[in-house]
């Protein structure tokens, strides 16, 4: 949930309020693949309930990463055009967020703001996923946390302000999905 309150953090109310009208929800049950490596695909997914596994083909199915509620699916597919490098299939039964490539595209070539917000929302998520790849794959060192020092990956105040502020707002996202 973290990665995705980068992300919600940074839009407004008016643009998830459009992803909410634009998008729709699907339910997807247990063991089925939402995104196939190699195949393209045509959303960006929101996970609203349950939870995915990520692996590889190469890797003989290996889980590389576990993805639960609030977490982006497909953006990167969605940044550079090509097909995804993983697959993404349904641990149980689990429901998304769909939004349509085109939609968005349309939206993101319309309004200059949502595009900056968007923009600039994928690419802190991005980033945050890259440093804990990173960190995982142990290039980085590990350091003890220790009281009144700073961290270089320290998140500073308006990163935490709009975390919580993304809370609210994937809270009202589901909400509105479920009809509350």
């Amino acid at each position: 949930m973290r990665k995705a309150l980068f992300f919600l953090g940074i839009l407004d109310d008016h643009d998830l309020e459009w992803m909410i009208a634009t998008g729709r929800r699907e339910e997807v049950p247990a063991n089925t693949v939402l995104i196939q490596e190699g195949q393209s695909i045509d959303s960006v997914y929101i996970v609203l309930d349950g939870a995915f596994r990520v692996f590889v083909q190469a890797s003989e199915g290996e889980e590389i990463a576990r993805l639960l509620s609030g977490e982006v699916v497909g953006e990167m597919s969605f940044v550079d055009s090509r097909p995804p490098s993983a697959t993404v299939a349904a641990l149980e039964d689990s429901r998304v967020l769909s939004i349509l490539r085109d939609d968005l595209t349309a939206k993101l070539a319309q309004d200059v703001s949502f595009a900056a917000r968007f923009y600039q929302a994928l690419a802190v998520f991005l980033a945050d996923r890259l440093r804990s790849t990173t960190s995982r794959l142990a290039y980085g060192a590990t350091q003890t946390l220790i009281d009144n020092t700073e961290y270089e990956d320290e998140l500073d105040m308006q990163v935490l302000d709009n975390l919580f502020l993304a809370g609210a707002r994937f809270d009202m996202i589901l909400r509105r999905l479920r009809g509350y």
